[in-house]
């Protein structure tokens, strides 16, 4: 396989910072630092990465995780806030979150060693479907509505077009379902905040086929075969490259 292809399904990276690893020259096969994404290997090759061995994992393995409020989204922090690897125990495979929830959000979030895998969740060429419960303090207006629905414009860029829908109402508390495409940093959040909307909960529902449902905070669990094949079905991997 191609080894680009070979880090990714290594867990290293995604392909694409496989592919930026390789042109940074931080990859060397048998001894030979390798530029070129071209490079067909097996498992029988020597490969490093900045001088460590990289070894196909034993098995790929996806988890589906309810990340609660609090936990940061990556396997270590500088700041010394608690992360996923704090929390997460007993899984033989090292796992790599799949995108980002930030630390005050809480639900969906898979765990994966499966670079294609990551990389096809989070690019918006596969427009994989997110859907969200936003928790807002006081009435939302049907004109706030209709603009998430057309999209506002958030970092100097416009969104795409949202799915929203107004679902219940608890005392001074509105909910609202939005689904996007997109993965934009924090972008819920600032939709929201354009259209004067102050949030005070913000769970992630679903990805895709997914759904949390089943799940209580701070679970997890090993996708079934049938909903990894149901995910790898809506990511294309019908149209994968010959490795």
């Amino acid at each position: 396989m191609r080894l680009q292809h070979y880090l990714a399904k290594a867990g290293i990276a995604s392909r694409r910072k496989s592919e930026q690893m390789i042109s940074d020259g931080r990859v060397m096969v048998n001894g030979e630092i390798i530029l070129s994404m071209g490079k067909k290997v097996s498992e029988d090759d020597e490969i490093r990465v900045d001088g460590k061995i990289v070894k196909l994992s034993q098995r790929s393995m996806t988890v589906m995780y309810y990340k609660p409020r609090g936990i940061v989204c990556t396997n270590s922090d500088e700041k010394g806030r608690k992360c996923i690897a704090d929390v997460i125990s007993g899984i033989p495979e090292r796992l790599y979150p799949v995108g980002r929830l930030d630390m005050n959000s809480e639900g969906l979030l898979l765990l994966t060693n499966d670079g294609e895998l990551a990389l096809r969740m989070t690019h918006p060429k596969y427009g994989i479907q997110k859907t969200y419960v936003a928790s807002i303090e006081g009435h939302v207006t049907g004109e706030a509505i209709q603009r998430l629905r057309r999209g506002v414009v958030i970092d100097e860029r416009r969104t795409a077009p949202a799915k929203v829908i107004r679902i219940q109402t608890e005392g001074i508390h509105e909910k609202l379902e939005i689904t996007i495409h997109e993965g934009r940093n924090r972008q819920i959040r600032k939709m929201l905040e354009t259209v004067g909307c102050r949030v005070v909960r913000l769970v992630r529902i679903s990805a895709g086929p997914l759904s949390l449902k089943g799940l209580k905070p701070g679970q997890w669990r090993e996708l079934t075969e049938s909903e990894l094949a149901e995910l790898r079905k809506a990511l294309n991997f019908n149209e994968m490259a010959v490795q």
